[in-house]
């Protein structure tokens, strides 16, 4: 579904992604792990095309979007939810939800809004409320909803966990397994690795620009180096 080939991206002089490889496949989680700065939120802006690769090819469904404009890569079927949430804060919940929609027949948006609403309850009982109000772990849910509007056949989440209560990220993290059963393929990018491993098919680990290890998920939650240096063990 989705290949990243020979990745090199830069910040002036700085190389900050170094001949990075990657592939996730119809109907997986794969995440990518690693300690701040090591490249992996770098990596998901490259993906959207918010950031262009000097080397190499991404492709997604056969096709390659290395120069496709951000903006017309939703319609392609990529929705990024991305780090810090970024929704519309002076927006309700709702308007929030139809702007994730823009790509969208209009007689689509009230039953994806529905399939939303049931995937979010809590949303539902803020419809009409103004997005700066929620509480953290409310506004994750709405920047991933809003993201879900827009139909993606390849959810990208930017470090959902970030900033939540302990409470609030396991809500967070059983809501990305409900979406994985429903059939969307996600590629998440998460600080907390062992929240991150333990949903994931696949996991690649990131350390200052490179791949240093992949493999699946559980493989890596017991690998002694991810361990000692991701999972406080």
């Amino acid at each position: 579904m989705l290949n990243g080939n020979n990745i090199n991206v830069y910040y002036g002089a700085i190389h900050a992604i170094k001949d990075v490889s990657f592939e996730v496949n119809d109907g997986e989680i794969v995440t990518l792990i690693g300690a701040n700065g090591a490249g992996k939120s770098t990596t998901l802006q490259t993906i959207s095309g918010l950031l262009r690769s000097r080397t190499g090819s991404i492709e997604f469904m056969g096709k390659d979007i290395g120069s496709v404009p951000p903006d017309k890569l939703v319609a392609h079927g990529l929705a990024q939810v991305p780090e810090g949430r970024r929704v519309f804060l002076q927006m309700t919940v709702e308007e929030n939800l139809e702007m994730g929609a823009f790509t969208q027949p209009a007689s689509t948006i009230a039953p994806n809004m529905e399939k939303v609403y049931a995937q979010f309850p809590r949303l539902k009982e803020r419809r009409r409320q103004v997005a700066g109000t929620l509480s953290g772990g409310e506004q994750q849910m709405l920047a991933m909803g809003r993201a879900l509007m827009s139909n993606p056949k390849l959810l990208m989440l930017d470090e959902p966990s970030m900033g939540l209560a302990p409470i609030l990220v396991e809500q967070i993290f059983d809501i990305i397994k409900e979406l994985h059963k429903a059939g969307t393929t996600i590629l998440l990018v998460e600080q907390n690795a062992q929240m991150a491993l333990s949903v994931a098919d696949r996991g690649y680990v990131l350390e200052t620009g490179r791949v240093t290890l992949t493999g699946p998920g559980r493989q890596l939650l017991a690998d002694e180096a991810v361990k000692k240096a991701y999972l406080g063990g």
